[in-house]
């Protein structure tokens, strides 16, 4: 006779444990209503502005690119500035580029962005108390499945001894 590995009682969390994940992946899951348009058009002239802008320094040039690179675009949420197309992106890559060129240091750019977007604009956010679920979380959710982990392994290996 072949015995299933999970038996239902064994595991009474097992759908909680299902429909959790489920949620969570349906409230991450990017949706887009049928005709809606995921990026914009941007103005010409922005465009322009921000493909030939010009530095001082090849240095300040690599310095603003990967500080744009490190901030999150606030529209399209999944890329930073660089990879983004939106005209928001466009204009706030020229803001950085304008702090960079007039001698703002990449704190001070850091500020600028967070200060008019909040810490939603940094990839990598600050350690604060209204940050502590994002930092936590992962590590409650870990040590959550381990915990239940083996308690299923304990009990499965008491049924075999009974």
């Amino acid at each position: 006779m072949i015995r299933p590995y999970l038996k239902p009682r064994q595991v009474p969390y097992l759908g909680f444990l299902f429909g959790f994940v489920t949620l969570i992946l349906s409230v991450l899951s990017p949706v887009q209503a049928s005709g809606e348009q995921i990026f914009i058009a941007a103005d010409s002239e922005l465009v322009e502005s921000v493909e030939t802008f010009q530095f001082r320094s090849p240095l300040e040039h690599k310095r603003a690119l990967e500080l744009a690179k490190t901030l999150r675009c606030p529209q399209c949420q999944n890329q930073n500035l660089i990879e983004s197309n939106s005209p928001v992106a466009k204009d706030l890559r020229l803001k950085v580029y304008q702090m960079i060129n007039a001698g703002s240091t990449d704190q001070e750019v850091i500020e600028f962005m967070t200060s008019r977007f909040g810490d939603f604009v940094l990839y990598h956010p600050k350690f604060t108390p209204q940050t502590y679920v994002l930092w936590l979380a992962p590590f409650f959710i870990l040590l959550l499945f381990g915990l239940l982990g083996i308690r299923s392994i304990r009990s499965n290996r008491r049924e075999d001894k009974a």
